[in-house]
């Protein structure tokens, strides 16, 4: 009798067990089709994992990660949206992307961008590539992820991962973090090593991380940042620099300290109210306000040709080591136009076009350089005079409507606009941007910008504002 008895229940458990295992796997099965359905709705990968490659990595207990497709990774094609590297497949992983791996995480997916990280043409639509489409905020209707790093704000946006990588070299990680509610670090530059991506410029690149909180993106910089022989840029890193940028987050970083609020926005109704905003949380928090008298002019026409020039000699250093074959900036030139239905649907190539004519102007671009750096200067000077610890203020305008026709520039025209953070990107200074607000129903950002290497203290700062502002917009799916 006893022993019918234990027949029995051991029949039961074992039932039970492959009942509980058959929930699971249909689970499973439900939260991957719903993931892949966010996936293609707001078109967010170029190439991602398969589903079984996926469960492989989590249980051994790796940490999924997305990072754009400008960045080398073994295993997928690193394409900078463009379908002329589609085949262009790395023998060797970004210094930035192995330092990820070698910490435990994996590349679950290479995220859509805007194709050449928005640096093919003066009338690009930010989030759109030849190879990946284009990439949709998920608040709003038919609103831009803004770019280059669109996938990666989108990817966090929607919940799919906690973490991604993303690369600036101007506005490039600070507003798809703020037009997608969640948090951006742009470091200094040199602080993440830049081997490995594609490039535009040498002055002005970075890579940083782009997550759902400033703890969950203050661990990611931790993991990629530090000195990459490889990249000069890097060795400049201070010798007492202090990387352990989630050690010392708390509530109370805000006290006692002098901020100087940046004017941009206050001419709109909405941006008034908003740094108003901004002004209130930080005075409750114990901290001391003062207003930015701020007449800096913005250096436009040196700052493009800074980038034209450094683009066609960064690109093709890059391509002459890469596994596409193209090698020139002449060759993707005539591949675009051979290729034009589809790779200039909507937006031409003028920017390779003029990048391709500044072999000849060294001496105008050593004068333009000269002009761009002085925006270091005038960082500093704001900082010095003011006796402030960093500059705050609004990061960028609510996401525009995304306009194959006219392109960024004439759905701005059309929209309130404000933005902070190019002098920062210019300058190669720190810019952390995070959730702060709705603004007709979509989520824009705050920004601490400060000097060279102060990206710990800015890190501190914005975490203790996070505490503050609860905010945590979440887009209905």
């Amino acid at each position: 009798m006893s022993s019918t008895l234990y027949k029995k229940g051991s029949f039961l458990k074992m039932r039970n067990f492959i009942f509980i295992l058959v929930i699971l796997f249909i689970s499973a099965c439900s939260k991957s089709s719903e993931n892949i359905d966010i996936e293609q709705k707001y078109n967010i990968y170029i190439s991602k994992l398969s589903n079984e490659q996926i469960e492989e990595n989590l249980k051994k207990g790796l940490k999924p990660i997305a990072v754009k497709d400008n960045i080398d990774v073994v295993g997928f094609a690193n394409t900078a949206g463009s379908m002329a590297l589609q085949n262009n497949f790395p023998e060797k992983n970004a210094f930035l992307a192995q330092k990820l791996i070698d910490n435990g995480y994996f590349v679950i997916g290479k995220t859509n961008l805007s194709e050449w990280a928005n640096f093919r043409s003066s009338s690009s639509t930010s989030g759109w590539s030849s190879m990946g489409g284009q990439t949709i905020n998920p608040y709003g209707e038919m609103r831009t992820p803004c770019g280059s790093s669109s996938g990666s704000g989108v990817v966090v946006a929607t919940g799919l991962v906690d973490v991604a990588i993303g690369t600036e070299t101007n506005g490039s990680v600070s507003c798809p973090s703020s037009v997608n509610g969640i948090v951006g670090i742009k470091p200094t530059v040199g602080l993440v090593s830049r081997t490995g991506i594609i490039p535009i410029s040498s002055t002005q690149d970075t890579a940083g991380p782009m997550a759902n909180s400033v703890t969950s993106a203050a661990k990611v910089l931790e993991v990629i940042a530090g000195v990459d022989p490889n990249d000069p840029a890097t060795l400049n890193i201070p010798e007492d620099f202090n990387f352990n940028f989630s050690a010392d987050l708390n509530d109370s970083s805000l006290a006692g300290k002098r901020f100087g609020l940046l004017p941009t926005g206050s001419m709109n109704s909405d941006g008034k109210l908003m740094l108003k905003k901004i002004r209130m949380m930080l005075e409750e928090a114990g901290a001391v306000v003062v207003d930015i008298d701020d007449k800096r002019e913005y250096p436009g026409p040196e700052e493009l040709l800074v980038l034209l020039y450094e683009f066609k000699v960064g690109l093709e250093q890059y391509l002459a080591s890469s596994n596409s074959e193209f090698k020139t900036l002449d060759e993707l030139i005539a591949f675009n136009e051979e290729n034009k239905d589809d790779v200039l649907k909507h937006f031409d190539q003028s920017h390779f076009y003029d990048s391709n004519k500044t072999s000849s102007q060294k001496e105008e671009y050593l004068i333009a350089l000269e002009r761009v750096l002085q925006t270091r200067d005038e960082i500093d000077s704001f900082i010095e005079e003011y006796n402030i610890e960093a500059l705050v203020g609004l990061s960028w305008s609510p996401a525009w409507a995304i306009n194959h026709d006219g392109g960024d520039d004439e759905a701005i025209a059309e929209y309130k606009f404000w933005v902070n953070g190019s002098y920062a990107a210019m300058a190669g200074y720190p810019h952390v941007t995070i959730p702060f607000e709705y603004v007709d129903n979509l989520p824009i950002g705050m920004s601490f910008i400060g000097s060279k290497w102060d990206d710990k203290k800015l890190i501190e700062f914005a975490y203790a504002a996070e505490q503050l502002i609860q905010f945590k917009p979440s887009p209905n799916l």
